[in-house]
């Protein structure tokens, strides 16, 4: 099924039970725009969540995060969340919601042996896989995949054979990039792997933290407060994990924010310090120069 624009919750006529009995039944994709949407809870299947402009808010178990134009966000399946927009700039938002049965034949092919694939070649079943749910960064051939399925869809209509197919690459892309969540997992620094893995997992939380409130002043504290780890663990292994610390991984964030808003709007210099959530243009042009080896401005007519 594919959807261009999206439900309103608050409808009285709205039938909820109806709307999410869809999600067990069918590969959905949603590419709408919209100023403002809210849904209070929503439990769906496995999908995958990007932003092509503006940003949209979810909440998953009692944090907050958002998602903005560069980064993508999984859900597994039966993730109860809560999702916003609410925005003076209008909101395109992608979402692919993949039909339990469909993920856990792609999954199977690309996880089993190819001999076994041939001896039970109908056989769906197995543990499903358990997605980081973190934002990443959207690569140049994720969103050629997102956007070549909703190109096709709107100029050639809804064709579900024509669906299936990409969504098949798309959720191999989506394996790959957990595998390499996974060998980062790796590098936390303790003996069993299920403590790595709660570790990484809050870990994970605070970096969504310093994505969606970069432009704010995040202190250590709030952040392993949040997180449930001790600010010297935090520093620890967010350097062991990430390769850098979360100040610095903070400065590179506005850094790179500021880079994108000098290339795309024709706001001051002394504008952009205040969005990136720098204290002083000299302190925001001097960091600047040395990430990006240009003054803002000089990299402004460069861009």
């Amino acid at each position: 099924m594919y959807f261009t624009t999206l439900p309103d919750h608050t409808d009285p006529t709205f039938d909820e039970q109806l709307h999410f009995s869809r999600f067990k039944q069918r590969n959905i994709i949603f590419n709408a725009s919209s100023y403002k949407s809210h849904c209070q809870r929503h439990v769906g299947c496995l999908s995958i969540k990007t932003i092509f402009s503006g940003e949209e808010w979810y909440g998953i178990d009692r944090h907050q995060l958002v998602v903005r134009p560069g980064q993508f966000l999984i859900l597994n399946d039966d993730q109860e969340y809560a999702c916003r927009m609410d925005s003076a700039v209008k909101v395109r938002a992608v979402s692919v919601f993949f039909r339990n049965e469909f993920a856990s034949a792609v999954l199977r092919d690309a996880l089993c042996r190819e001999e076994n694939l041939l001896d039970t070649p109908f056989e769906t079943g197995g543990q499903p896989l358990e997605f980081f749910q973190t934002l990443y960064d959207t690569d140049p051939s994720l969103e050629e995949k997102l956007l070549g399925l909703v190109n096709a869809l709107d100029e050639n209509g809804y064709d579900s054979n024509m669906v299936d197919e990409r969504l098949v690459f798309l959720l191999h892309h989506l394996i790959r990039t957990h595998k390499k969540e996974a060998e980062r997992a790796r590098r936390v620094s303790a003996v069993k792997a299920a403590t790595r893995n709660e570790i990484h997992r809050r870990l994970c939380i605070a970096k969504d933290l310093l994505h969606s409130n970069f432009m704010e002043q995040p202190d250590l504290a709030s952040i392993s407060h949040l997180a449930c780890m001790s600010v010297p663990q935090l520093v620890r292994q967010f350097k062991a994990v990430f390769r850098t610390t979360p100040h610095q991984y903070l400065i590179r964030l506005r850094l790179a924010h500021a880079a994108r808003l000098l290339q795309q709007s024709s706001m001051p210099v002394h504008e952009i310090t205040w969005m990136c959530g720098f204290q002083n243009t000299s302190a925001f042009c001097r960091a600047f120069r040395t990430a990006y080896g240009l003054p803002p401005l000089d990299f402004k007519a460069a861009s």
